[in-house]
């Protein structure tokens, strides 16, 4: 196993340990951006209570209910849709990044990531039900997002997006299945990496002179 990467059994062998399941829900599409650039994928996140970028999911306790039960069940509270999880689903559980604000004897935190392939009629249902009936829209999650897959001339697209703040592993997650499962060329998600890390970097020199602009 890799640094940090645990098998599914590991993971639910581990005592004392909290865990956390999360999916990446997508689907295939013929439709266009304008009619000219092809989307290929519908990817699902989500906007957080904290303004960082996740996938759908939660806390799970797999002493009451299976990682996949918890994690349906949250989806059913964050998109208004119980889609079912199954185990065939599960791409890798791994060790969460230790946090700067937790003790060393807080329990170590287990994240567990799925990947489900639906129909774009069944994203569809899940982006109108996120909106209208899950309990935890406006509150836990602000709204669902697409991840665009491809790339303007302005520099838009997957690399603007790919700048912007994630939540713990999510972007990893993101990359790793993007290349994993073939999503996206190689060669085309290397380039958006390095378009985003200049992208990001340059917001953040610009924000601080601003801020000392502000503050003379």
């Amino acid at each position: 196993m890799e640094s940090g990467q645990l098998s599914r059994a590991e993971a639910l062998a581990c005592t004392g340990c909290r865990h956390a399941c999360h999916v990446m829900l997508f689907s295939d599409t013929k439709s266009q951006l304008f009619g000219q650039i092809p989307i290929r994928h519908i990817i699902l996140m989500q906007m957080r209570f904290d303004g960082l970028l996740g996938f759908p999911g939660g806390f799970v306790n797999p002493s009451k209910e299976s990682l996949e039960e918890g994690l349906s069940r949250e989806l059913l509270e964050e998109i208004g849709v119980a889609v079912p999880i199954l185990e065939e689903n599960h791409v890798n559980s791994c060790y969460a990044p230790p946090s700067p604000s937790s003790s060393s004897s807080s329990s170590r935190l287990i994240l567990h990531f799925y990947m489900k392939k639906m129909e774009e009629e069944q994203i569809l249902d899940i982006e109108r039900a996120a909106a209208s009936t899950a309990v935890d829209h406006g509150h836990e999650v602000l709204g669902m997002v697409r991840v665009p897959l491809y790339q303007t001339k302005n520099g838009g697209g997957l690399s603007l997006f790919l700048s912007h703040s994630f939540i713990g592993n999510a972007r990893l997650q993101l990359v790793d299945c993007l290349l994993r499962f073939g999503l996206i060329p190689a060669k085309h998600l290397h380039k958006a990496l390095i378009q985003a890390e200049t992208m990001h970097k340059y917001i953040n020199l610009r924000y601080k002179s601003e801020y000392k602009t502000h503050q003379q």
